[in-house]
């Protein structure tokens, strides 16, 4: 995997063990040690707590008494479960954020552009980065804090990763969705909210 863009060493730790869930490091009813991850990664065992306490909180790992961390055995229908709940939030902000885009879309333009790119080498983490940056210029275009903290703690890069590299077999371009999302920002569709709700509920993992 990449070296994410990440802003603090829990932030690390838990792209660390996320991609040893996604490559099959760590298998679904797997113990993860925390200890051991520690060691390898030359850190204290807070902050691999802190990012094991974040994966939990996704769904991703659980723990039990006695029995410690273990990988949650995981389905597609698992992983839909975020979905209708993230498309009603952007919809919410494309509605919000429509006269401000419809102004300047200069922040979503340079993520269709790596996202075109992104296609063309078939790079899954750029298509995740990009893709999930993309959505968040959104969020936060929307203006509202509470609206972009709430769609910050579905865990939106984790969800992707997992969507596009684990359940997602076959390649899939993801730029010219995006272009027309912006496109519609700039004619002001008033159908912005709807058209961005749709993408969104199109992009889950099919059952």
């Amino acid at each position: 995997m990449a070296p994410p863009v990440v802003h603090s060493l829990r932030d690390q730790i838990r792209e660390h063990i996320l991609e040893g869930i996604v490559s099959g490091r760590w298998q679904p009813g797997e113990r993860i040690v925390e200890r051991r991850i520690a060691a390898e990664l030359l850190v204290s065992q807070t902050p691999v707590r802190e990012a094991l306490r974040e994966l939990e909180s996704l769904r991703l790992i659980e723990s039990a008494p006695n029995k410690g961390v273990r990988v949650r055995d995981l389905t597609a229908a698992d992983l839909r479960e975020s979905y209708p709940v993230r498309a009603g939030l952007e919809q919410v902000a494309a509605e919000l954020a429509a006269p401000v885009l419809a102004e300047d879309v200069s922040a979503l333009e340079p993520e269709v552009a790596a996202l075109y790119e992104a296609d063309r080498a078939g790079d899954g983490e750029a298509q995740v980065r990009h893709t999930v940056a993309f959505h968040r210029e959104i969020v936060k275009a929307a203006g509202n804090s509470v609206l972009l903290h709430t769609w910050e703690s579905l865990g939106i890069e984790v969800w992707t990763t997992l969507s596009i590299r684990w359940l997602s077999p076959e390649p899939r371009a993801h730029a010219e969705d995006h272009a027309e999302i912006v496109a519609a920002f700039r004619r002001r569709d008033p159908r912005i909210g709807e058209l961005l709700r749709t993408h969104v509920l199109s992009c889950a993992p099919r059952v």
